[in-house]
């Protein structure tokens, strides 16, 4: 029995080894297909600038340490790494302040998601070791950031800009949106995980104001408000320090300090709307066998609110879809010009 379970430990070490391998190559290759279009586009085109050899390398090899460290760390499952490793390449080789954005949500989530675990345990059915986030909660918090990276490079080239009405408006307009759902996932995951264990205060539901119990979609405390805010204000105070550092005509542009703000007004309003899609759309019932809110119904499970018509996922996508929509618009009649 002991040399067959070496060698199913041994076979499962190759096959890990081979997946990684698998996932490195494909990631390589995709960086590289991005770069050899972005020389051609430069070429042809004459106006964007291509894709720096530096600036390829350092999107690369990055997330990879960075992912390298969260599948250790498990912050990560399998699947996660492939998602993580697109989307932190596309973010980083498209802006600087991007990856700064997405670098303090990600690393920050992972801390707090890990953070009284235990406790977690006892009031979330769905809690997994460790905090491990899968392909798709990765895609739902970082697809849409994502796609936004994609369209500022095809507007404007890859590199960094001060975020300018006046000067690059469709450009600024696209960094907000990239920004404000960075900072929306951020608040929502700051409120989710400090609120349901700090708080003293019972949860009440955002649509009613009752007292429901703790885990609820759509339940809301005063802390977990105020965790949206430094949520979002954290990933809105990176993006603003990358600022300093990579745009060298801010003296020329518009300041570039109402980015905190924007942050965390993106990480509160985020938070708000996830809990007012979750109260309707999100299925939530009290197991009076397990003691725990749950998001399904079965014989010994009491209705709470919602109906199951999205899952956590689906919400967290839709709110970082709306606020990357609407926000934008919103800054824009108050974003100071130079």
């Amino acid at each position: 029995m002991s040399v067959r379970r070496f060698q199913d430990d041994s076979c499962k070490e190759s096959l890990e080894m081979m997946a990684n391998i698998f996932i490195l190559c494909m990631i390589l290759a995709i960086s590289l297909g991005f770069w050899i279009i972005s020389i051609t586009a430069s070429t042809y085109y004459g106006s964007l600038r291509p894709i720096s050899p530096l600036r390829w390398l350092f999107s690369v090899l990055v997330p990879i340490i960075i992912t390298t460290r969260a599948v250790k760390q498990k912050s990560l499952d399998r699947s996660g790494v492939v998602g993580a490793l697109i989307i932190g390449f596309l973010l980083t080789v498209a802006n600087y302040s991007f990856f700064a954005a997405l670098l303090a949500f990600f690393v920050t989530s992972s801390k707090l998601t890990k953070w009284k675990g235990d406790k977690k345990k006892q009031i979330d059915a769905d809690y997994r070791a460790g905090g491990q986030r899968n392909w798709i909660q990765v895609f739902c918090n970082g697809g849409v950031p994502a796609e936004l990276a994609l369209l500022y490079m095809i507007e404007n080239g890859p590199g960094e800009i001060a975020v300018d009405f006046s000067k690059h408006y469709t450009a600024s307009w696209m960094c907000l949106s990239l920004l404000g759902a960075l900072a929306c996932s951020a608040g929502d995951t700051w409120a989710s995980e400090v609120g349901t264990v700090v708080s003293k205060s019972p949860p009440r539901l955002i649509t009613t104001w009752e007292e429901v119990p703790v885990g609820t979609n759509g339940a809301v405390t005063i802390v977990g408000f105020l965790s949206s805010i430094l949520g979002g204000l954290c990933v809105g105070l990176a993006y603003f320090i990358s600022q300093l550092i990579c745009v060298s005509d801010l003296d020329i542009s518009a300041p570039q300090w109402p980015l905190i703000v924007y942050g965390a007004s993106a990480g509160f309003l985020g938070s708000v709307l996830d809990s007012y899609i979750g109260a309707v759309m999100q299925y939530s019932g009290y197991d009076e066998n397990r003691h725990m809110v749950v998001n399904y119904y079965t014989d010994g499970v009491r209705h709470i609110s919602g109906k199951p018509i999205l899952d956590n996922n689906a919400v967290n996508l839709f709110s970082s879809i709306l606020i990357a929509l609407t926000l934008p618009g919103i800054a824009w009649g108050f974003w100071p010009r130079n």
